[in-house]
């Protein structure tokens, strides 16, 4: 095989691939043995035509694609190792040359990952971001957790409050007319909760144990529906049910209920211990991200269209498997939205952008720096990851003996993260804007797309909604 290389441009190279006649004979056969069961020749049986009545009856182009298919993928990877090429994307080939005794010459023309202008990497200035937990993040975590472990208590000798739970039927219309989504059954609010359109909710106050009543509601002006936006409706409301929050007290008893400790105090050091854990981590995860802000920025790289939709399709694939965790499916977004999915895809750009740049740069620091895994790293990783899940570190290398590879990237990203981070200048902030509560917060590299916010809201924010899923 013989391989030349030419650049087209600054992203995309032309590799011309010669292979020889007979690795282009092999897949010939090969394609004749696939296909013969399915070609009929005057004379012979089906399937039992040799390979030359054939050629000489249809034309030996009948058997050039499976062929091609069956030759290509191998000489293609060899050329790209013999090159040193790094394809984002797959090539589009074409046949300069094919035919019996002939070499097989194609082109295969491919995106490859771009070169990359490092800027000032280290020695990078880097606002100190430091976070204290007080007793009072502390009371404040348990007061989370006495909510999660709140029961609910059936009423029967008071009215509706505000934080009951009730059970309740209603049925919208809308000059006397029913419309979608406004009518359900046992449906389940919590008042005070937002979850219903504003009004509705603060209207239940005050009703007892099956008591009918009609509420009078306006539909919001940005109501995610058209045909309701700005509307009078009209709900008829009976109450089934009212339950009222009973919280657990706040003792060692509770602490056993909760965690593996035998006394309060234990618990609060704990809670406070993780916290500090917490902060800690959501400290450098700011500063982390201050860093590779500038270091991106003072970088250049002309990244071909391919790699960013390819990673505006993974955080769309992200987002819409955390729609469907809430009960939503991405077209049931984009009609209630009314948004095209050219636009929602649109609304990734940028970001898709950022992600792929940053991933370039740190890899290009990582070559500048020479910075590599060594076994020691790996052992390290396994050791957190058998903390982390809290299983064996054995079950962990087996777990990753296959897939070792994704793992020494996860390490080498991070290990040059540290290295850039210890390189870097630390200044004081020019105003405090940390405080004790921000501990309770995730500030590191994850965040909710405004788009995921915004389909969770409008799967939770009106009369609609409920009726749909509870």
């Amino acid at each position: 095989m013989k391989v030349t290389k030419e650049i087209l441009e600054s992203k995309k190279v032309r590799l011309e691939i010669h292979v020889d006649p007979e690795t282009f004979e092999e897949g010939m056969q090969k394609s004749y043995i696939k296909n013969r069961k399915g070609i009929t020749i005057p004379g012979f049986r089906k399937g039992k035509a040799p390979r030359k009545i054939i050629e000489r009856y249809y034309g030996e182009a009948i058997f050039y694609e499976d062929a091609i298919n069956e030759v290509f993928p191998k000489v293609y990877d060899e050329a790209v190792k013999e090159t040193g090429i790094e394809p984002v994307a797959m090539p589009d080939v074409d046949i300069v040359q094919i035919g019996d005794g002939q070499q097989l010459i194609l082109t295969a023309d491919v995106d490859v990952k771009p070169e990359v202008q490092l800027g000032q990497y280290k020695g990078i200035e880097v606002e100190k971001v430091e976070y204290t937990v007080s007793d009072h993040d502390v009371e404040h975590q348990l007061e989370h957790i006495r909510e999660d472990n709140a029961r609910w208590i059936n009423i029967e000798d008071r009215s509706i409050q505000n934080g009951d739970l009730v059970t309740l039927d209603y049925a919208g219309t809308i000059d006397g007319e029913a419309f979608d989504g406004g009518t359900a059954e046992k449906q389940t609010l919590e008042i005070g909760s937002g979850r219903f359109i504003p009004g509705f909710e603060e209207q239940l106050t005050g009703l007892s144990l099956e008591e009918e009543k009609d509420i009078t509601v306006t539909f919001p002006e940005d109501y995610h529906a058209e045909e309701l936006k700005g509307k009078e409706a009209v709900f008829h409301v009976k109450i089934h049910e009212i339950k009222e929050k009973e919280l657990p007290a706040l003792d060692d008893e509770f602490a056993k209920d909760v965690s593996e400790f035998s006394s309060l105090e234990e618990y609060k050091a704990d809670l406070k211990r993780k916290l500090v854990e917490s902060a800690e981590q959501n400290a450098r995860s700011q500063m982390e991200n201050q860093l590779l802000s500038k270091i991106t920025e003072n970088a250049t790289v002309d990244i071909p269209d391919v790699m960013i939709e390819n990673e505006i399709d993974s955080l769309v694939q992200d987002m819409e498997m955390r729609m469907r965790y809430s009960g939503l499916s991405l077209q049931n977004y984009l009609e209630m939205s009314n948004t095209s999915l050219e636009e929602f895809r649109a609304q990734y750009r940028d970001n898709a952008y950022n992600r792929v740049k940053t991933r370039l740069v740190l890899e290009a620091v990582t070559k500048a720096e020479d910075i590599t895994v060594t076994d020691e790293d790996r052992e390290k990783e396994y050791q957190k990851l058998a903390k982390q899940y809290q299983r064996d570190v054995e079950e962990i290398k087996k777990t990753f003996a296959a897939n070792s590879e994704y793992m020494d990237d996860s390490v080498l990203v991070q290990k040059t993260i540290d290295f850039l981070l210890e390189s870097a200048v630390m200044v004081e902030p020019e105003e405090d804007k940390t405080d004790a509560s921000a501990a309770e917060h995730d500030h590191g590299h994850e965040h909710r797309e405004p788009d995921q916010a915004e389909a969770e809201k409008q799967q939770t924010e009106g009369v609609e909604e409920q009726s749909n899923n509870e």
